[in-house]
């Protein structure tokens, strides 16, 4: 694992990493899932693989969650305490963009009504949903940063990035980079 980049937001702490989300000590990660909960390739695939059946077994339970809203289940044997299941959108099933935002905006609520303090995002829909990685690192960036700044009697302390690859690390490099900007844009708009 390695920290590409970290930013203080009013105390808080927004981070991006290059490493195994799997392997992220944080009180949730987050699964980029599909609707059906099926966690069969991709993060939610490595997920299963590393944490158990107990992942999948408890998504059964829950069953169909529409995209752009998030559940939760147990992490079974992974360093994080709980798995936040956040649908993201497939590439070409219309009105994405809002797809995408309402997934991590709902996955930050989930995660503040239980509590946590930490979370680890993954580049949610960027893989095989075919979502373009540089609207997905906009995206997400600029969602958690409007979060912790409407929020800020949040309990999370630190929204954290985790990617693999080279190219997704590129473009969350590029939002993070961007971030005293969208700080002061939303100074002006909260007020």
């Amino acid at each position: 694992m390695r920290i590409i980049s970290e930013k203080d937001i009013d105390g808080r702490t927004i981070r991006l990493v290059q490493g195994d989300i799997t392997e992220r000590k944080v009180d949730a990660v987050v699964n980029a899932a599909n609707s059906y909960l099926q966690h069969g390739g991709g993060v939610a695939g490595a997920l299963v693989k590393k944490g158990g059946q107990s992942i999948q077994d408890e998504s059964n339970r829950i069953g169909f969650v529409p995209v752009g809203h998030a559940v939760l289940t147990g992490a079974g044997k992974l360093p994080a305490k709980f798995v936040i299941h956040a649908v993201g959108p497939r590439m070409g099933e219309g009105d994405e963009e809002n797809k995408l935002s309402n997934a991590i905006k709902n996955s930050l609520m989930l995660a503040d009504s239980k509590g946590f303090k930490s979370i680890s995002i993954p580049a949610i829909s960027s893989g095989i949903f075919g979502f373009l990685k540089d609207r997905c690192a906009n995206i997400l960036v600029s969602e958690a940063m409007h979060y912790l700044k409407s929020k800020p009697q949040s309990s999370l302390r630190e929204i954290e990035f985790c990617v693999f690859d080279d190219e997704t690390v590129r473009y969350f490099t590029q939002e993070f980079k961007k971030i005293g900007y969208y700080a002061g844009l939303l100074k002006k708009k909260v007020k």
